[in-house]
């Protein structure tokens, strides 16, 4: 008799999305990238290692669901800006994944938070797979913080790692930056690997949750803005905050994608100076320092991230092309959302920009995605073509729909309040919305975009009929 030998069973991960493939390709099936996937044995995953199948279960302590904490569950780090985000502080024994582009402020941001915590009697470990001790020395001293008792540890093992953190008294905060610089000893591959990340992630978040302590992984982010390596880590961890900027802005915005014990649609902005990362707690002085009120084509749009209301100036420029295709450029605003306008516009409003090159900038590199912009985008627009400055000291919010009516946005009120305390004097929004009561500010209620328009052609007519005719020509 003849023994056949069982072939042992080889796949293919993509190193960009995580996808497994049963046989090399040029390009991921999942992902679309090309000459990313790596040989893997399935023996080298998660949950591999001598004896994992033979390995007995041992049975687990039932609780009741209404029963008490000894500790408090909440760790703030007294960095207004963090805590809002993550939802008034660190919770302890959790997991949080934070990205960003290279050089955003990352390490900064960290740094200052180890410190603010460090100083106010907790225990706090910083990791570093990057940078060699002295390094990070150097950063606390640039940033002030060389006196606060933090731990620096040098170290990408992750079994060193765990082995050295109970050994000692348990920490409230371990940072580890970053994730892709961990490898662990279970995964023969190389670090930075899907496997090796997903296997060090997991490693660690088993480690927070059964010690306690809060856990802050730092993550790479890729060309298209996503944290580099496989999603399930995202997946894994209870939070995932991106940390977001432009590199010729000084303004830096830490934004939650996910947050399992807080809201996932709040903000928290910071100024990048000499001496680190500076708390803005009124984002929208920032975001309106340079405003000039007197210039066609700029609208204040009056915009919620979570809970808290941003003043931000959206600027458009309309000029006549040269070209049989008009150029269209959109900088912090979805570009589609930019065309609808335009169509509602010449649609159901009569106003031709078919022959006209269309610029639209978010001023101060803040970027939005509430459907609320579209009237202060509207209304920008036509102020330009008709060269005629919209009114001084207003603001405007509103939803178009694609039959040039406008629908009420949510928390009215609230953006009310808001530029009131800011000095405008009035708002130009949607009809319909709730009760709203604004002392001292003149409310202006539309019901559909043809209203501003007539607005605007009885304040520069001319103007803007010269642009028509140039469109209809």
């Amino acid at each position: 008799m003849v023994k056949t030998l069982s072939k042992s069973k080889i796949q293919f991960v993509c190193q960009n999305c995580g996808g497994t493939h049963p046989r090399w390709s040029g390009k991921c099936d999942h992902c679309n990238e090309w000459n990313t996937l790596v040989e893997e044995s399935p023996s080298t995953g998660i949950a591999s290692g001598p004896g994992r199948a033979t390995k007995p279960g041992r049975v687990v302590e039932k609780v009741p669901l209404d029963g008490t904490t000894d500790e408090a569950p909440r760790i703030e780090t007294k960095i207004s800006e963090l805590d809002r985000v993550t939802g008034g502080g660190f919770v302890r024994g959790s997991a949080l994944l934070v990205g960003g582009d290279p050089g955003i402020g990352k390490s900064t941001l960290l740094m200052q938070a180890s410190a603010h915590l460090a100083r106010k009697g907790h225990g706090v470990v910083y990791v570093s797979g990057e940078e060699a001790i002295a390094q990070v020395r150097l950063r606390a001293q640039r940033l002030k913080c060389a006196d606060a008792p933090v731990s620096l540890v040098a170290e990408t093992n992750v079994e060193n790692i765990i082995a050295t953190l109970e050994a000692g008294e348990r920490p409230a905060l371990v940072v580890i930056d970053s994730i892709q610089t961990l490898w662990t000893d279970a995964v023969e591959s190389a670090p930075g690997t899907v496997s090796q990340v997903r296997s060090a992630a997991q490693a660690m978040i088993r480690y927070a949750k059964q010690s306690g302590s809060t856990l802050v992984l730092v993550g790479h982010v890729t060309k298209e803005g996503q944290i580099a390596g496989p999603r399930v880590v995202e997946h894994m961890v209870d939070a995932v905050l991106y940390f977001e900027g432009e590199g010729g802005h000084h303004f830096r915005i830490l934004r939650g994608v996910k947050n399992r014990f807080g809201p996932t649609d709040e903000i928290g902005v910071f100024e990048m100076t000499d001496g680190g990362l500076r708390q803005v707690l009124n984002p929208s002085e920032l975001f309106l320092g340079e405003r000039n009120g007197a210039a066609p084509g700029a609208a204040v749009f009056a915009g919620m991230e979570g809970q808290r209301c941003v003043l931000v100036e959206i600027q458009a420029l309309v000029a006549p092309s040269s070209l049989g295709t008009p150029r269209r450029a959109v900088v912090g605003w979805d570009s589609s959302r930019l065309s609808m306008i335009l169509a509602v516009l010449e649609a159901h409003c009569g106003v031709r920009l078919g022959s006209h090159d269309v610029y639209l900038n978010v001023a101060g590199g803040f970027r939005i995605s509430e459907p609320a912009a579209d009237l202060a985008v509207a209304a920008a627009l036509v102020s330009s073509l008709a060269n005629t400055p919209l009114p001084e000291n207003f603001v405007y919010f509103g939803e178009v729909s694609l039959s040039g009516h406008l629908r009420p946005v949510s928390r009215a009120a609230s953006r009310l309040k808001e530029a009131g305390k800011l000095g405008f004097e009035g708002a130009t929004f949607a009809a319909g919305s709730e009760a709203i009561k604004a002392p001292g500010l003149r409310l202006n209620t539309i019901s559909s975009l043809a209203d501003l328009v007539v607005e605007l052609l009885a304040k520069g007519g001319n103007a803007l009929q010269d642009g028509d005719d140039a469109g209809n020509r």
